[in-house]
């Protein structure tokens, strides 16, 4: 089991939008970096996930989980682009700010501290449970 960070602006696609697409999930599409990509090539189905709204919100609002591997992204016809599918399941008790996050000492490696940019993140066992703690999560999905 692995752990990961999406990062996604509200406006364009928020964590409402995701828990209306249901079991089904969504692609995550439109990620133009490598190492972005690498981390998606990487995701077994099950693998969880926070859902981090990005410029607007700034802050952790749920967990996600792989439903889908690796496939072509439909939203380009260039072959390099691969997506996975994620979907909701469940909402953080207590959004989790980057502004918290930052604070915590436990999470100073975090790479949502280190590496702001890149939309699609590893997190340790360790960070996940530490931010799921911080966002009230007693029994946190794994």
């Amino acid at each position: 089991m692995a752990f990961w960070l999406y990062k996604s602006e509200p406006f364009k696609f928020s964590w409402a939008m995701l828990k209306a697409k249901g079991a089904a999930g969504e692609q995550w599409d439109g990620v133009r970096n490598y190492l972005a990509r690498n981390n998606m090539r990487a995701m077994q189905i099950g693998d969880k996930g926070f859902f981090y709204h990005s410029n607007e919100g700034l802050e952790v609002v749920g967990i996600t989980e792989v439903c889908a591997l690796a496939h072509p992204d439909t939203t380009t016809d260039d072959p390099r682009w691969e997506c996975v599918d994620i979907r909701a399941v469940c909402d953080m008790p207590r959004p989790v700010s980057l502004k918290d996050v930052k604070a915590n000492p436990k999470l100073a490696e975090m790479s949502l501290v280190k590496s702001m940019r890149l939309s699609v993140q590893p997190v340790t066992h360790e960070e996940y449970l530490e931010v799921c703690r911080m966002g009230g999560l007693e029994n946190p999905p794994v």
